[in-house]
């Protein structure tokens, strides 16, 4: 299944590249129904699709990748399925961080890990500390994480500081609340991948998506491969991203 990674230069113009690449991996279980095994086997199965996308990022020079691993709402599926999700998790991380740190590939996790256990948020600490030097490309998992709960932890920041009398209400803004929400050293999402046919956001990135290129696609996440990246890419490649400009606007901006 798994391709040889598409280079910039294969009928994608560089230039058109995103930086930052958001993705809900959707479809495990269905994968994993199709076929007649325990949905577990498809969450297997979709750990090497990860590995598969991510190499494909380092090759093509994308700077960022963020990957929804484990929504706030994720506690809601059975007991025995939530403890084998976390049982992987654990059996990843220790597999794959020497890997991806040998690539160069920082490791970065956004989210509540305070619902993690002890065993998991160690991992989860250990793998940025191994990473945080690497100057490759950064890797970003959301576990347990959800874009109302950034929103409403940056805004319990905010409050703290004004309660303290460091900040004035009256000087909250936009910018402001941004800077406190996850990930802010980094760029914005310019491209956002939903698999499994499902085409809603589900309380990913609610902020950070505001200007994001959306892209769906039916492939379930164990079945996303190098080829099937190449086309959200092609995809993206083609768009022209306004920001609130009309299209003359950008237009002319590109020839200046």
């Amino acid at each position: 299944m798994s391709q040889e990674p598409v280079q910039a230069g294969a009928g994608i113009a560089e230039q058109r590249l995103p930086r930052h690449v958001a993705i809900i991996m959707d479809g495990n279980g269905r994968w994993a129904r199709k076929r007649m095994l325990p949905r577990y086997m498809g969450h297997r199965e979709g750990v090497k699709a990860v590995r598969r996308i991510v190499e494909s990022c380092r090759t093509q020079g994308i700077e960022v990748l963020t990957l929804f691993a484990f929504s706030s709402e994720n506690w809601r599926r059975p007991k025995a399925e939530v403890g084998l999700l976390m049982d992987l998790f654990i059996r990843t991380l220790r597999k794959e961080v020497a890997r991806l740190h040998k690539n160069n590939v920082r490791v970065r996790f956004i989210g509540d890990r305070s619902a993690f256990n002890e065993k998991l948020q160690s991992l989860m600490s250990s793998a940025e500390e191994q990473t945080a030097g690497n100057t490759g490309m950064t890797l970003a998992i959301a576990a347990n994480y959800g874009g109302r709960w950034d929103m409403a932890d940056a805004a319990r920041r905010l409050a703290t500081r004004v309660a303290s009398g460091e900040l004035q209400p009256e000087q909250i803004n936009s910018e402001l609340l941004g800077k406190e929400l996850s990930i802010t050293d980094l760029p914005e999402p310019d491209l956002f991948i939903r698999t499994g046919g499902e085409q809603r956001i589900s309380n990913f990135m609610l902020w950070q998506l505001a200007y994001t290129e959306l892209y769906f696609t039916d492939c379930l996440w164990p079945d996303f491969d190098a080829a099937s990246f190449e086309e959200a890419l092609r995809s993206f490649s083609g768009r022209q991203r306004r920001f609130g400009k009309t299209g003359e606007q950008v237009e002319q901006s590109g020839r200046a």
